[in-house]
């Protein structure tokens, strides 16, 4: 949920208050923590799972070993789902309230009948809360409508005083943040996706480990199929973790466990390490399609939740405005830069690469952080859109090859 932030300064008291937060921060009352010790990060993991997730940068061991032994036998065996099959994955951006726009879109691409089943579906942020029901596909289309409809602020946060939040880890509470996410993300959700994992298909989502300075990939459906004992649990953690914004969400500290001792990892908002990716550029994927026999061309579909240019605006000598402005920039450029990266990717490895974002035509303002007025007109966008056939663009914004 990148695009929300706070008004971080707003008069003379908020000067005040940011004072109080450096003087006083050493007596901030924060949870109590045990965190990985620097030498042990690497090798800390879920206990019992792990295949759990994975550094983004990183080709996963286990992935590297699969694709080095595995015999077409057992690639038919543990990927039967996909083995032999066109291939279709899914990325689905940051964005915050603007994931009404890709909610919007997969309705409408599922009313128009050519809506594929993804082989693999990855989310950030808000693309965290919308990919699992993306992954189980138009059957829970009703369910991301609700989501990205009837939501609104109250729903999502409780804002504390500021002189709460100088002696807290954040500026809001989301107890009904987690509370929304336990009610939509169920365990029956969560079983299937268990099955739908056994048959080779993937469900990924982003976090930021915060102490690392690294973004990790979460499988979904590997800590689905296991025998964690808090699994549900955990995965509901994942996807709130990957929408905490830092400093105006808490983060959430993970349990690990490094040779049976128990640690604990800070996990915040996965668009602070990258707004969408699609899957590890460490992966020969051209081995990893013939080793799955894949069928055609693999596509590649990239829904942007967020406007790619930024209208000029005539901004105020303040600090509030001057960082929100910044951020604002800040986070356009690097989403920018992450679809180059998936672009790059596709033409290395031969895939098909399909972009959806907001049209810069869209002119409505939200009234708070979650309008629901301002998201179902972003949702009806959407679903127009992708009902009348999407015009997937072929390349980056502001990419031009010469032919």
């Amino acid at each position: 949920m990148t695009s929300i932030r706070p008004k971080i300064i707003s008069n003379f008291s908020g000067v005040m208050a940011l004072t109080l937060l450096m003087i006083l921060s050493s007596c901030s009352s924060v949870p109590k923590r045990n965190p990985v010790p620097p030498e042990l990060a690497r090798e800390a993991e879920i206990p019992g799972v792990p295949e759990a997730r994975f550094w983004s940068d990183e080709l996963p061991r286990f992935t590297a070993e699969r694709l080095a032994k595995f015999s077409s036998a057992e690639y038919r065996k543990h990927f039967s789902g996909i083995y032999g099959k066109p291939h279709h994955y899914l990325a689905i951006s940051g964005g915050g309230a603007n994931g009404a726009f890709g909610a919007g879109l997969l309705n409408g691409w599922s009313d128009s009948g050519k809506r594929p089943i993804f082989t693999m579906v990855t989310g950030i942020s808000t693309g965290a809360l919308a990919a699992p029901f993306a992954f189980l596909g138009s059957d829970y289309d009703d369910e991301l409508k609700t989501l990205y409809t009837d939501t609104s602020t109250d729903q999502i946060i409780i804002k504390k005083s500021l002189l709460t939040a100088v002696f807290r880890d954040s500026i809001v509470d989301t107890k009904p943040l987690r509370q929304l996410i336990a009610d939509t993300i169920t365990v029956d959700m969560i079983d299937l996706i268990a099955q739908e994992h056994k048959r080779g298909r993937r469900l990924f989502i982003g976090t930021l480990n915060l102490e690392a300075g690294r973004p990790m990939i979460w499988s979904i459906g590997e800590i689905a199929v296991s025998e964690y004992p808090g699994k549900y649990e955990l995965i509901h953690d994942i996807l709130a973790a990957s929408a905490a914004i830092p400093v105006v969400f808490p983060p959430v500290l993970i349990p690990v466990e490094v040779d049976g001792k128990s640690y604990d990892e800070m996990h915040v908002d996965g668009g602070t390490g990258m707004q969408v990716f699609a899957y590890p550029s460490t992966i020969d994927w051209n081995l990893f399609r013939k080793k799955l026999a894949v069928k055609g061309t693999p596509k590649v579909y990239v829904i942007r939740n967020s406007f790619l240019d930024l209208r000029h605006k005539l901004i105020k000598s303040r600090i509030a405005p001057i960082a929100n402005r910044s951020i604002d920039s800040l986070i356009r450029t690097q989403g920018i830069g992450n679809l180059f990266h998936i672009y790059a990717q596709c033409v290395r490895d031969g895939n098909d690469f399909n972009l959806a974002y907001i049209p810069s035509d869209f002119d409505e303002t939200p009234k708070e952080r979650f309008d629901p007025v301002y998201m179902t007109k972003l949702f009806d966008l959407g679903y127009e859109r992708g009902r009348k056939g999407y015009s997937w663009k072929k390349e980056p914004p502001y990419f031009k090859v010469n032919r």
